[in-house]
């Protein structure tokens, strides 16, 4: 599950979205961009839990940013 789930733009005017959160007790930073694509930029997920943590992320952002 994730927790203290965290964005902010990257620029003013331009999409785009620094994110943060913990999963599995570890700190995981990204980088959202608008056409859903998620860039990794601090410890990566297994690939076995990325795909999970990729519908989680997509689902709170849906709820926080596009809505």
């Amino acid at each position: 599950m994730i927790s203290h789930f965290q964005w902010a733009p990257l620029h003013k005017n331009l999409p785009g979205w620094k994110i943060s959160f913990y999963f599995n007790r570890l700190s995981i930073q990204a980088l959202y961009h608008k056409d859903g694509t998620i860039e990794w930029t601090a410890n990566p997920p297994t690939k076995e839990d990325e795909p999970k943590l990729k519908t989680m992320i997509h689902d709170l952002m849906v709820y926080h940013v596009y809505e």
